[in-house]
């Protein structure tokens, strides 16, 4: 084991929208009487999850687990009309954190539906996110250029495709290439629906790719923009792996490696990076610097149930970027 060198991707971590997810749970704690319910895991990462758990919160896959007009936060994924209709009927007192750029791809269903187009979604089977945007309006899912192949399609003159935010730049080139050999007619979004963040850290990732040995991603092994970095990675020639935290890095990936490329997924804190980086450090690596190739500057606004009354007398302090 010879490490020399650490080079951290920028940007990494934290996006504006678990930023403002998580901000919200931590409001909620502060603003109404606990426990306070969200359903799913806020964010996928299970540092973020075991902190809140251990504040109060409870977490639940089921709307009937949330008890009769209990607070309940929708996670950053999203859920489908059906849940929200759930809340209703139990009276909850609903607060939406479901990320801005996942709603956008929510009301792009919802319209496209309306307007008579067939709808492919391009995502990954079984995904909060991708359940909760099928809940809005019919449409087809395909996560592989096979599965175009055999997709079924009644109108093939009126379709458009939609993706989940935190999909492989990459793979979902691929699809898009083979949805448009088979449907000449097909549309795109107005917007591209992969998220300015998943592309930034995939970018990052690639100019990392060519100056380290190995690369590690900090985040979830459920969290799929930390899995598609991996992959791209990978896809560079790069041994790569995903971790919840410096534990899990097994001593035989450094064998014969000099230089250690380190990241997060987008629902990783930072200080988990930090834990990283001073576990290389103990093992031997001289110097640490940070590669850049993105700066960011978005921030989402949080939903009014959890705005605290504005003092006249001072100015409120900017949100944590």
């Amino acid at each position: 084991m010879a490490i020399r060198r650490v080079v951290v991707a920028k940007p990494r971590g934290f996006c504006a929208g678990v930023v403002r997810a998580i901000d919200i749970v931590e409001r909620a704690l502060e603003l109404f009487p606990p426990p306070i319910y969200v359903f799913h895991e806020i964010v996928h990462n299970r540092h973020v999850v075991e902190d809140l758990r251990r504040r109060g919160v409870v977490f639940v896959d089921r709307i009937a687990d949330v008890p009769e007009g209990a607070t309940c936060i929708f996670s950053a994924h999203g859920v489908s009309p059906h849940v929200r209709v759930e809340a209703a009927a139990r009276r909850l007192r609903v607060i939406d954190a479901t990320c801005p750029l996942v709603t956008k791809v929510h009301l792009e269903a919802v319209r496209f539906a309306r307007e008579g187009y067939t709808i492919v979604l391009i995502g990954h089977p079984g995904h909060e996110e991708v359940e909760g945007t099928m809940g809005e309006a019919p449409m087809h899912l395909v996560s592989s250029v096979a599965d175009v192949e055999r997709l079924p399609v009644e109108a093939p003159e009126r379709i458009v495709y939609l993706t989940q935010t935190t999909l492989s730049m990459d793979d979902t080139a691929h699809i898009v290439e083979a949805l448009r050999r088979r449907f000449p007619h097909l549309e795109a979004p107005p917007k591209d629906d992969i998220c300015y963040a998943t592309q930034n850290r995939q970018n990052a990732v690639k100019a990392l790719a060519r100056e380290v040995d190995l690369v590690l991603v900090v985040g979830s092994h459920n969290s799929s923009n930390s899995q598609r970095l991996r992959e791209v990675a990978q896809a560079a020639g790069v041994p790569a792996y995903v971790i919840n935290d410096e534990m899990e890095i097994e001593r035989e990936w450094l064998d014969g490696v000099t230089t250690v490329g380190v990241t997060a997924g987008a629902s990783a804190p930072e200080a988990l990076v930090a834990r990283v980086i001073a576990y290389l450090r103990a093992l031997g690596a001289e110097s640490v610097e940070e590669m850049w190739a993105e700066e960011e500057h978005v921030y989402f606004a949080l939903p009014p149930e959890v705005v605290r009354p504005a003092n006249p007398l001072r100015r409120e302090a900017p949100q944590r970027s």
